[in-house]
């Protein structure tokens, strides 16, 4: 029955959350031996594209996910997850995606340089105000007391600190930032995917049996994700790589931190847990998928 759904046993003990702390410290840190000073200077050359990457980032994913609660009105600790995973930085994953499917990899660079910093203080901030718009998640926020600045301290010492750590040594170690990379991202990115895969064969019998509450969810709020993506920088008439980029970056999600906070915070929320556990999962997939659609039609428009 739904409303037994938050009495769902995730099988995720305290090795498997040491486990989710360390793979997205490493993921930063590779995305940090990434970042140089010039990517941040280069949104003062070309602010246009980062604003409006920012505001759709940061305001419009959360409003979007507010309006589509209303209308689908789920279950309140489905709608926790859904507001969780929209307070949560672009994951750095969609830099691969926007270079597959040629759009513009600078900007993309550019707003995870930016989101990253941003998020130690706007996905708690994020995810403590918009939560508390729709009354049957503020009172289950109320219940769990949970303190934004938890949350934020969290942030900082899983992310916060790989990240500064990662860009001193881009800076003062700029060859050697150069070849750990080369290493560290592709080997992070497996390691995460692993964690998934294994995350989700230890829970099989649990999603098969409950996955039918959240899967439409999580595929309509992904598409829309996409959509308001593309279709926002299309009305502020920004350039069609611009466009593919900003929708990637709307719709890939770091649902891996979100994982964490949820099993940091909200152990006892299985409709939560379940959301964003789904989520991590088919964000892979629908990012792949539409980079390969767009890779595939730039490799027609230029064979024309």
């Amino acid at each position: 029955m739904i409303q037994n759904i938050d009495d769902i046993q995730i099988n995720f003990d305290s090795e498997s959350l040491w486990l989710v702390n360390l793979t997205l410290s490493l993921i930063m840190f590779g995305v940090a031996l990434d970042i140089k000073v010039s990517d941040f200077t280069n949104l003062l050359k070309s602010p246009k594209p980062v604003i409006i990457g920012i505001i759709s980032q940061f305001f419009l994913i959360p409003l979007v996910t507010l309006i589509l609660i209303y209308i689908i009105k789920p279950f309140p600790s489905i709608a926790l997850g859904m507001f969780m995973v929209a307070a949560c930085p672009g994951g750095n994953i969609s830099n691969f995606f926007t270079k597959l499917s040629k759009g513009n990899a600078a900007l993309s660079v550019s707003l995870t340089a930016f989101a990253s910093f941003a998020s130690l203080i706007m996905t708690p901030l994020n995810f403590a105000v918009w939560g508390n718009f729709y009354e049957p998640t503020a009172i289950l926020l109320k219940k769990v007391q949970l303190d934004p600045l938890e949350v934020a301290n969290l942030v900082i010492i899983i992310l916060g600190i790989p990240l500064v750590i990662g860009m001193l040594i881009s800076h003062y170690y700029p060859k050697f930032a150069g070849q750990l990379s080369k290493i560290l991202k592709p080997v992070s990115i497996l390691i995460f995917l692993g964690f998934i895969v294994g995350a989700f064969s230890k829970n099989l019998d649990v999603f098969l049996e409950h996955i039918h509450y959240v899967i439409y969810l999580v595929i309509i709020h992904n598409v829309v994700l996409y959509f308001v993506g593309f279709y926002f920088a299309k009305i502020n008439r920004l350039s069609y790589l611009n466009q593919k980029t900003l929708s990637i970056e709307t719709g890939i999600q770091n649902a891996g931190l979100g994982l964490l906070l949820v099993f940091s915070f909200f152990n006892n929320l299985g409709g939560m847990a379940l959301l964003v556990a789904f989520w991590a999962i088919w964000d892979i997939f629908s990012g792949m998928a539409l980079s390969f659609f767009w890779a595939k039609k730039a490799k027609k428009q230029k064979s024309v």
